[in-house]
């Protein structure tokens, strides 16, 4: 009987010694993602992009929304990346009445970032705008329409 249970015993550490192995070369997988099919790395994931108010702290959006009063005085753009495989840069790009106005570079950082990028608001800047987040090559990974009004 007792060599019975050593047996069980002998297999229940061998089962978990290799739970335990398994496990860490998917951590270390994880952490080393494959390259895509043309051998790049692969790009950051975009997990929130919203317009709003003001940050508390550094990922907390206050007040998103589309339509912003222009008497707010400034807007943000925040964004959201998880996971970035590595050091990265995006550009913010805010566009009025469909015409380019300015563009905000932001870095992202592995395993995760949150970038904002703010405009000022004045009274003439009222209508129709939009926010493109793009990659430095400026291929648009999301676009956010909104609107100033009075």
């Amino acid at each position: 009987m007792s060599s019975k249970i050593n047996k069980i015993k002998t297999k229940a550490f061998l089962i978990t010694v290799l739970m335990i192995a398994v496990t860490h070369i998917l951590c270390i997988a994880d952490e080393n993602p494959p390259a895509d099919v043309k051998g790049e790395p692969r790009p950051p994931v975009l997990k929130q992009a919203v317009l709003c108010e003001g940050i508390r702290g550094s990922k907390t959006p206050i007040n998103e929304a589309v339509v912003f009063s222009a008497d707010l005085g400034e807007l943000f753009c925040f964004t959201n990346f998880e996971p970035v495989y590595e050091e990265t840069v995006i550009i913010h790009r805010y566009y009025f009445k469909d015409k380019f106005s300015s563009r905000k570079r932001l870095k992202l950082y592995p395993p995760g970032w949150a970038v904002r990028s703010r405009i000022q608001l004045r009274e003439t800047d009222k209508g129709p705008w939009r926010v493109d987040i793009t990659d430095a090559d400026g291929n648009i990974i999301h676009s956010i329409r909104f609107s100033i009004t009075d």
